[in-house]
């Protein structure tokens, strides 16, 4: 049993099979632990060292598989693998949730005014901004100056959308109140997809005549390739569009349905902690379901691949990181 929970430790490798679903989604549901936040600096080092022991060829005698993905689990939730820097709490993948719940509590507020609306959208994609930034790829040095481009359009995006839909609503006159209000409620979904969408497209623009690093079976680099670039890039924005789509569409269908019950109706005082709860609930079981949808590998055919590639290798299909 415990040989099938942890199998033979992998240094940097997931516990689980990333080419099926369950394998991502208990693969993410690790990532975004928020038990992790509780890591003392004395069990981080204590992880730290294990880690080093095991690529040394040190370990101490009776040291078991379990422990070394223990490590790995808390190494990899706190510490940037690039950098080597510790990443501040509320920009970690594991307090994702914990630290953006009040946010999507405060995007699907009912009947928001226009400030609001403007208020919650910056404050969403400045907290997206600042956890994109702490958890980027820094292998290669990307000038601050294209975050600060990515930023800025997909606050001016989400904005833009939300306040002119929400005019649009209020203004329309073949709509009662009470369906304005209930249209109202799924605003947020088409400003964050399309701030979203902007954002990795501002942000990763560079990667078009640049290229991408493709890989064979192996996980060897065979070149880079502008042509994955371009399919990367779509794929991305493919799935930037569909992530928040459960986070923010499935709670004002749960609040629409529980707010015609007589104990909502009776003690209207409960509906914002009732939302909130609905809320966080929806975003930390939603999160990994929407991730893990995507597998972050993509495969492309070798002679869809410029021909320079195709002479690097036999394999007839070859693989890229398309990233989240």
């Amino acid at each position: 049993m415990d040989a099938q929970k942890y199998p033979q430790f992998r240094l940097n490798k997931s516990r689980f099979d990333q080419s099926t679903f369950s394998g991502r989604l208990r693969h993410f549901l690790e990532v975004i632990d928020p038990r992790t936040l509780l890591t003392s600096s004395k069990d981080l080092e204590s992880a730290i060292k294990l880690l080093d022991d095991y690529k040394n060829g040190s370990l101490p005698a009776g040291v078991t598989d379990q422990q070394l993905w223990k490590a790995q689990k808390i190494k990899q939730a706190i510490i940037h693998p690039d950098t080597g820097e510790k990443i501040f709490m509320p920009f970690r993948m594991s307090g994702f949730v914990p630290f953006g719940s009040f946010i999507v509590v405060g995007l699907l507020l009912p009947s928001p005014t226009i400030k609001q609306i403007v208020f919650w959208q910056w404050l969403n994609q400045s907290h997206n901004a600042c956890v994109n930034y702490s958890n980027r790829n820094a292998t290669k040095p990307t000038p601050v100056r294209r975050f600060v481009l990515g930023y800025v359009g997909a606050v001016t995006a989400a904005v833009s959308i939300a306040v002119g839909l929400s005019a649009v609503i209020k203004r329309a006159s073949g709509f009662g109140h009470t369906t304005k209000v209930l249209i109202q409620r799924f605003v947020p979904f088409p400003a964050v997809a399309t701030a979203s969408t902007c954002n990795v497209l501002l942000m990763r623009n560079s990667e078009l005549y640049e290229g991408i690093e493709v890989v064979d079976k192996s996980n060897k680099v065979v070149g880079t390739s502008k042509v994955a670039a371009k399919k990367a890039l779509a794929e991305t924005a493919l799935t930037r569009m569909f992530l928040p789509a459960p986070i923010l569409l499935i709670p004002p269908v749960i609040m629409s349905f529980l707010e015609k019950r007589q104990f909502l109706i009776r003690s209207p005082r409960l509906h914002l902690p009732i939302n909130a709860v609905v809320c966080t609930l929806a975003f930390g079981c939603a999160l990994p379901v929407a991730i893990a949808l995507f597998p972050q590998f993509s495969e492309i055919r070798r002679d869809k691949l410029e021909h320079e590639i195709q002479e690097e290798t036999s394999e007839d299909v070859l693989y890229y990181n398309k990233g989240l």
